[in-house]
C-alpha cells in the first residue's frame, strides 16, 4: 500500500464511503479510507435504515434530509440496487391533543415545500388496516421509505473501489500530526501523509478530534432493535419505530440510551419494545422474536449534522450525524464539491462545527 495520498478518510461507514465514492467520481488523485474494524460493523450495520424525511425539526433540517431523500433513485442507478424502497412513512398518534402538534409541523413543512398529510383515524386505517383501531390519527408523508443498509455500504464500497479508492480495514488510526501543507496520519498498519484529512469517524468522532486537538461534540445513544420471524407481506408503509423488509422480518425499536459505547441488549427494553409494537400493531402480538440487536448512534450534542471544514485548520473536514442512512447521498455529495470546488451548491454554514462555543483545545 501506498503512504501519500490526496485524501484520506477516517471512518468507512456509510458516511465515509459514500464521500469516498462521490469524491472518486471527480477527483481521481489517490483516496484512502482508513477503518479501524470494518465498515459495516459498527453503526451502519445495527440499524433500522430508514428514509426518513418527516417529523424531523426545524423544518429546515427536514428539507435537507428530503434533499437527500431524492437522490436515492438516481444514486441506485449509479451503483446499483441497494433495496431502497420508498413506500411512504407514517407516524401514528394516539391522543387527540397531538394533533394539533402536527398541524402546526404540516403547516411549517408547508412552507418550505415537504407535503406531509394529518391522517384522520378513519383516513389512517384506510391506509395502513394493520394499525390499532384506537389509534386517532397520523401523519403521513409520501418520500418517507427503507433501504438495505447491507447492500448500501457495500454498494458504496464496490463502487470507490471501481474508481480507485483504497480501503484499508482493522486499522485503527493512533495519531494525527498536522505539519504545512499535509497531515501525518499513524495507524496501527502504517503512516500516511495526505493533503485533505476528512473525520467520518461516527461515534468515535470525539475521540477523533482529540488526535488533533479539535473538540467534536458528538456523543452515543444506543438504540435496542427486535427482528421477527419472515411474515408475509402486510405493513404498507414504513412506520415511525416499525418497518417490514423485503424478505418480511420486521424490524421494531426506536429506543435512545445513554450508554456510551455499550451496545448490550436489555432485557426491559425488550419488553418495551415488543409492548410499542403490539400496541401499534396488534397483529404482531403472535409473532415469533428471532433475534435482539443494538446500535450506538452518532448523536451531535444539538441533534444536528457537523459537516464541513474545520475552522483554522485547512483541509481538515468532518462529517459527523445520526440518520446517516438518510443523508449519505447528500453529505457525500456536498463534502465533494466542498473539496473539489471549495463551496457547496446548497448552503451547510447552519452545519459548521464554528456554532459550538468549543472548537480547539
Amino acid at each position: 500500500m501506498e503512504t501519500n495520498y490526496e485524501t484520506i478518510i477516517i471512518g468507512g461507514g456509510v458516511l465515509g464511503s459514500s464521500i469516498a465514492y462521490h469524491l472518486s467520481e471527480r477527483m481521481k488523485d489517490r483516496i484512502l479510507v482508513l477503518d479501524q474494524k470494518f465498515p459495516l460493523s459498527g453503526t451502519s450495520g445495527s440499524t433500522q435504515a430508514w428514509i426518513w424525511v418527516h417529523n424531523k425539526t426545524p423544518s429546515w433540517y427536514a428539507e435537507f434530509n428530503m434533499f437527500s431523500a431524492e437522490l436515492f433513485p438516481y444514486l441506485s442507478k449509479k451503483i446499483g440496487d441497494v433495496e431502497y424502497k420508498r413506500t411512504g412513512g407514517l407516524s401514528p398518534f394516539f391522543n387527540e391533543a397531538d394533533r394539533k402538534k402536527a398541524l402546526q409541523l404540516a403547516k411549517a413543512y408547508k412552507e418550505i415545500g415537504i407535503k406531509i398529510k394529518v391522517l384522520t383515524r378513519e383516513e389512517a386505517l384506510e391506509k395502513e388496516p394493520s394499525l390499532n383501531p384506537n389509534v386517532a390519527g397520523a401523519t403521513y408523508s409520501s418520500i418517507d421509505g427503507n433501504v438495505n443498509p447491507f447492500r448500501l455500504v457495500d454498494r458504496y464500497m464496490r463502487a470507490a473501489k471501481k474508481n480507485g479508492v483504497q480501503y484499508s480495514t482493522f486499522n485503527k488510526v493512533t495519531e494525527i500530526q498536522k505539519l504545512p501543507g499535509k497531515f501525518i496520519v499513524v495507524s496501527q498498519k502504517g503512516t500516511f501523509v495526505c493533503k485533505n484529512l476528512i473525520l467520518a469517524g461516527g461515534t468515535w468522532s470525539r475521540e477523533l478530534g482529540k488526535l488533533i486537538e479539535v473538540d467534536i461534540p458528538v456523543n452515543q445513544l444506543r438504540g435496542q432493535i427486535l427482528v421477527t420471524e419472515p411474515l408475509k407481506p402486510f405493513l404498507n408503509y414504513t412506520i415511525s419505530g416499525v418497518r417490514q423488509t423485503f424478505n418480511g422480518e420486521v424490524l421494531i425499536g426506536y429506543s435512545m440510551e445513554k450508554e456510551g459505547f455499550n451496545r448490550a441488549t436489555t432485557l426491559d427494553l425488550i419488553q418495551e419494545t415488543a409492548n410499542m409494537a403490539v400496541h401499534y400493531i396488534p397483529g404482531l402480538r403472535n409473532a415469533k422474536v428471532v433475534r435482539a440487536f443494538s446500535g450506538i448512534r452518532a448523536m451531535p450534542e444539538d441533534g444536528l449534522p457537523i459537516l464541513g471544514e474545520i475552522p483554522g485548520v485547512d483541509h481538515l473536514y468532518v462529517a459527523a450525524t445520526h440518520s446517516g442512512m438518510t443523508l449519505s447521498p447528500l453529505i457525500g455529495t456536498l463534502m465533494t464539491e466542498l473539496i473539489v470546488e471549495g463551496e457547496t451548491s446548497i448552503p451547510i454554514d447552519r452545519y459548521s462545527i464554528s456554532r459550538f462555543d468549543s472548537l480547539v483545545k
